[in-house]
């Protein structure tokens, strides 16, 4: 099986943490989001994992490419780098990484996280899973008729016709029919809303023949903002209870109170300190004289003297804040 991974935007609502590392690889308790996605479409298969193909900006960088790399040889699959250029829709962004598009292929987008339980009947044609949302306007939905089977694809609809967003996670048993559909796509320039839509040559496939199934998560974790990422890091400290046993064994804590769940990186320090609950202390850390909560700190980052609450701070941060909720790109200072 070889999974795809579209990772290519530029991650604004994310800024400043975007400006220097790109959304996906931000770390949620000790692993970047796109090792946990990985990670997660892992555990769904008993097939091995070949190939992983991440598609990315060229704006990314040649560190980010390494990280990405890393994260597919830890899951014995060969790591691969394709580029899409311009945001010209969903299709082709998979298309980009064509050469992987054989076989087996599972595609999930790096915008969100998810927790789920299911795995994958590699038998069925294709399945497309799915979560009931309020606002199905902002989403692709899909219609099903009573056996389960999806009978329309919606991309966006402006009025009522399904409730069951697509998530952005897919599983074809026949990657090369997928990427005969979504060439034919960009060959007869077919676009959706200005772009060339995954579900437009789902639909073809469909009226083809081929039999889409929905699969159903039991939660759609968004990382789409600072306050989302930070739900979203509470909802893996309850989730995951096997974060590296949550404290690292190189973590020093002295004279402190740890209120769990929190996740405690390798060589961190604390020192006087109250921290948690839903706290990240990523690696090389340190925390002195301060009240944390609800906030992500990043690697090599030291707070001290501090009240801090529903923060998220990036990598060599310097915090000396008396009182705030903050969000604090790399290598900065906050007295």
């Amino acid at each position: 099986m070889n999974i795809i991974i579209p990772m290519a935007g530029m991650g604004k609502r994310m800024r400043p943490h975007t400006l220097t590392t790109p959304k996906p690889l931000v770390p949620i308790a000790g692993k970047p989001m796109v090792h946990r996605i990985v990670e997660d479409i892992a555990n769904t298969t008993n097939q091995k994992i070949e190939e992983i193909a991440f598609v990315i900006s060229p704006a990314f960088g040649e560190e980010a490419e390494r990280n990405l790399i890393a994260v597919a040889e830890k899951f014995g699959a060969k790591g691969r780098i394709f580029y899409q250029e311009s945001p010209l829709g969903t299709a082709h962004a998979i298309l980009c990484a064509e050469a992987c598009l054989k076989g087996n292929v599972f595609i999930a987008f790096a915008d969100t996280l998810f927790n789920a339980t299911f795995s994958i009947d590699t038998n069925k044609d294709a399945i497309i899973w799915t979560q009931k949302v309020d606002d199905p306007s902002a989403f692709g939905v899909v219609k099903m008729d009573a056996e389960g089977l999806i009978t329309e694809f919606v991309e966006k609809p402006k009025e009522f016709v399904s409730d069951l967003a697509i998530i952005g996670v897919y599983y074809f048993r026949d990657g090369e029919n997928l990427r005969d559909e979504m060439n034919y796509l960009l060959e007869n320039n077919i676009m959706s809303k200005g772009e060339y839509q995954l579900t437009d040559a789902m639909e073809n496939m469909k009226n083809n023949g081929v039999k889409f199934y929905t699969g159903q998560v039991e939660e759609w974790l968004d990382c789409g903002n600072k306050d989302a990422t930070l739900y979203t890091l509470e909802r893996m400290l309850e989730i995951k209870k096997d974060l590296e046993l949550m404290r690292h064994a190189t973590s020093v804590v002295e004279n402190s109170t740890i209120i769990e769940p929190c996740f405690i990186g390798a060589n961190v320090s604390v020192k006087n300190a109250v921290v948690g609950p839903y706290v990240s202390l990523e690696s090389g850390s340190s925390v002195e004289h301060a009240i944390i909560s609800h906030s992500i700190v990043g690697a090599h980052s030291a707070v001290k003297n501090s009240i801090i609450k529903n923060s998220l701070l990036g990598n060599h941060v310097d915090c000396q804040s008396k009182s705030d909720e903050l969000s604090l790109g790399d290598y900065s200072f906050k007295l």
